[in-house]
């Protein structure tokens, strides 16, 4: 096997070669393709299909990347993609002289070429391209995916977005979908007079929602800043300045984990209208969508992995009372005070914190039991105060606010607020926020007294949301996880291993120790069983090596991963596991671990765990800690241990 893939390897290292040798004898004789600086295009692939009946006959130049090619004697195939899609080109040495034609039967997969010539209808049907002249116009110098496979591996298509865009018709498709997705939105708002504006990035106090930001040093200023985890602050600036309707779309940053609905970078759109509340919010809300779906699908009523849901209804709107009493069973009417609370928590095996209030329960409660069940558009209204910082009190109740969350696949879409304009109200809400960062809640906002000041000059009564536009495109496109949606996502970097170990060998002398020497002095391990088991119970235990093909942070737990594994058998095994606070799932994509498979599934969180996922645990200066069992790539899914 060893050898096969040397021979791979340098099979592959001599097809390099032969384009940089091609390359270079291009150069020697003054045809450089890389001194080419302008290409004028006439038409596109699609283009030409579409106005089949007006060009027959007619001369086009067009351009694209070469991606198949037929040689055939004294005349040849090739087949060209540009933007619109691709179109076959008939080469003849007849048609474009002997010189240019020895040159084209040169050209490789995947060069970037100028076709000029006529378009005609083979015999078999298909709009072609008579080429009467075929321009090299960029060599390439690499060898694209074998066509009839494509690009399949996810890491490498999100680390090279650019051959994915290349070797897969609908990524591409996806991302022109996204593009419009956004011009709509954009046009609706500007329709309904709101202005878009533009906030910083760079902050000193990272405001407007519950994350953990990312920090930077300006050196000009010698000051620690932050990125922004949010826009709302300075949208709330310019609503006090008078600017009554504004909106923003542009990225934010939370310092948080990576799984199919997260990345740490993302685009959030929010934007704060004067003189309404959080039903006007509503109203914008449904309106909006509905007109982004009928803009850019053509349709109301879109589907997403399998299910069906409806933009065109009127959505749905209830209490987040209403809802954990509807699915949980539980009337929180009746749950009079924090003990009440942690009693029904404890009852419905809700896993709550010392630091939680009444309303945190509520909304753990919420979490648990209805997220999942949202899956036609639903608002869910009325907040417990807890939760809302930012948030006007109901005056009937003030236990609530006026706030809903959006929801569609059980997800959450938006978020939105009738905003809170009472500084002094504002500046207890910051002093409660304070205090839980002090009890070591990370995600708490701090308190923003150039804000406050604005709140001071005044702010009229205003309601504001924020929408998620990369799952807002996830949606539109039946798009499986967020890194599908954005060209870019956040990857971990391919030399981060050697960047630290680097550091490492960098390191001062006194640092410096061999591996073989590691101090295990401090450790404490747990006894030896000294009850015997019988080899032949101990046999009935089935240890197999799994391929982690997906991991994710389940997002009603801080502890729990969701692994997606192979284990040979054809069928995707899920197992959970309560590592989170030691590993992040992007992590383990890739990796090879040991499991017991023949336990019997085990409901956590709502979701069956079918197997368990071995760990070395051990305990060092009163500290617990855990390494995940993993074996060399090397070893097949399904491999079974003895």
């Amino acid at each position: 096997m060893g050898e096969q893939k040397n021979q791979k390897t340098q099979d592959v290292n001599q097809l390099l070669k032969i384009r940089r040798d091609k390359l270079a004898e291009l150069q020697a004789d003054g045809k450089d393709p890389f001194q080419i600086t302008k290409f004028d295009v006439t038409h596109h692939s699609q283009e030409v299909k579409d106005q089949f009946e007006d060009l027959e006959g007619k001369s086009v130049v067009l351009a694209g990347r070469m991606m198949s090619k037929r040689v055939m004697g004294k005349a040849s195939f090739c087949n060209i993609q540009d933007l619109q899609g691709n179109i076959q080109s008939y080469v003849a040495r007849d048609s474009i002289g002997e010189e240019e034609y020895k040159a084209f039967k040169k050209m490789d997969i995947g060069d970037i070429v100028g076709l000029e010539g006529e378009v005609f209808k083979t015999k078999t049907g298909e709009i072609s391209i008579h080429a009467s002249k075929v321009t090299l116009l960029s060599k390439s110098l690499q060898i694209l995916p074998e066509k009839f496979h494509g690009l399949t591996n996810t890491d490498i298509r999100y680390r090279q977005r650019y051959v994915d865009l290349i070797m897969n018709a609908d990524v591409k498709e996806t991302f022109i979908k996204r593009s419009r997705i956004i011009s709509a939105v954009r046009q609706y708002l500007n329709g309904q007079g709101f202005l878009e504006v533009e906030t910083p990035m760079l902050v000193s106090n990272a405001g407007g929602a519950a994350a953990r930001p990312f920090e930077t040093h300006f050196n000009a200023l010698n000051e620690d800043l932050k990125l922004r985890i949010s826009l709302e602050l300075y949208l709330k600036r310019l609503i006090v300045g008078g600017m009554e309707r504004v909106y923003e779309i542009g990225r934010v940053f939370r310092n948080e984990g990576l799984d199919t609905r997260h990345n740490p970078e993302f685009t959030l759109m929010e934007l704060y209208q004067a003189y309404t509340d959080y039903h006007g919010m509503m109203d914008l809300t449904e309106n909006m969508y509905r007109y982004v779906a009928q803009t850019v699908l053509g349709t109301t009523t879109i589907s997403y992995n399998g299910i069906e849901m409806d933009l065109g209804k009127p959505f749905e709107r209830i209490t987040m009372v209403d809802a954990v009493k509807k699915y949980s069973g539980v009337d929180w009417n009746e749950i009079k005070d924090l003990e009440a609370a942690r009693a029904a928590a404890r009852e419905h095996h809700i896993e709550y914190e010392e630091r939680h209030k009444k309303g945190d329960i509520l909304n753990l409660f919420f979490e648990e039991f209805v997220e999942e069940h949202l899956i036609q558009p639903t608002f869910v209204m009325d907040h417990p105060v807890e939760i809302s910082p930012l948030t006007k009190k109901k005056p009937e109740n003030p236990e609530y606010v006026e706030r809903f969350e959006f929801f569609m696949n059980g997800w959450e879409m938006a978020n939105a607020y009738s905003e809170l304009n009472d500084p002094i109200d504002q500046r207890a809400r910051f002093a409660a926020q304070e205090e839980l960062f002090a009890q070591g809640d990370e995600e708490a906002n701090h308190t923003d007294e150039d804000f406050l000041n604005a709140l001071e000059i005044g702010m009229p009564p205003t309601g504001g949301i924020g929408f998620g536009i990369d799952r807002m495109c996830m949606l539109l496109t039946d798009s499986a996880a967020i890194r599908d949606v954005l060209l870019f996502p956040t990857m971990k970097s391919l030399d981060a291993d050697k960047k630290a170990s680097k550091i490492s060998e960098a390191a001062p002398a006194e640092a410096e120790k061999p591996v073989e020497k590691i101090d295990f002095s401090k450790v404490k391990v747990e006894p030896l069983f000294e009850e015997m088991v019988d080899f032949d119970t101990f046999s009935k235990s089935d240890f197999r090596a799994v391929k982690v093909k997906e991991c994710v942070a389940v997002p009603k737990s801080k502890k729990l991963l969701q692994f997606t594994l192979d284990d040979g058998a054809g069928t995707d095994r899920t197992i959970l596991s309560g590592i989170h606070a030691y590993y992040e799932p992007e992590e383990l994509v890739g990796k090879t671990l040991i499991a017991i498979t023949n336990l019997p599934p085990r409901a956590m969180m709502g979701i069956d765990s079918c197997g368990m996922l071995l760990s070395a645990i051990h305990e060092e200066e009163g500290e617990e800690k855990l390494h995940l069992l993993m074996v060399d790539n090397h070893i097949p899914a399904g491999a079974k241990l003895y």
